[in-house]
Parts: C-alpha cells; structure tokens; sequence
C-alpha cells in the first residue's frame, strides 16, 4: 500500500503558549516530543517541530501514514492534543524518499 502524506499543524492553546507554559504544560510538550521522536526513527514522522511565527509560535510535522484513520489515531495519543488542538491536512503531490 502506499503512503499518504499529511502536514499536521498543532495549535496552541493561546497565542503566547511557547513564552507561557506551566510546568505542567512543560511536562506534556516534552512528553510530545519523546512520543513522536519514536515515529520519526520508524519513518511515519518525517520532520516535525516548532515553527516560531511571529504572530505566535505552532508546531509544524509531515507524517507519511498508511490511512488518515492511522493519522487520527497518533494525533488522539499525541499527549499535547490533552491541550492544544490538531489540524491536519493530505498532501497531494508528494516526492517523497523511495
């Protein structure tokens, strides 16, 4: 089956999110990246990380996935969707690595 590349934009849940995070916000962002660092080493996450717009800071990743039923899946366990919000899109035209 061939992969389906989407670019995932994770939404914070302010404006100042990056300058402002609790510990306990702290904590779930660094669990967030230990969570996709896994998919990266697998090869589903292809690049991901903070993208500091400065209108406000958002998280940026394109993930390569068998189905967007498996997207939705990663994104519901990603423990920073716990308090920032997903929004994800198919790419179409994809070259991508063989």
């Amino acid at each position: 089956m061939d992969k389906k590349y989407f670019v995932l934009y994770l939404r914070p849940c302010r404006p100042d999110f990056a300058q402002t995070m609790s510990d306990k916000e702290r904590n779930i962002m660094q669990q967030h990246v230990a969570y996709w660092a896994k998919y990266l080493e697998q090869g589903i996450m292809l690049v991901f990380g903070p993208v500091y717009d400065p209108s406000g800071a958002y998280g940026l990743g394109i993930v390569a996935a068998d189905s967007e039923e498996q997207l939705l899946s990663l994104m519901a366990n990603d423990p920073a969707s716990e308090i920032n919000k997903y929004e994800h899109f198919p790419m179409r035209a994809v070259m991508a690595p063989k």
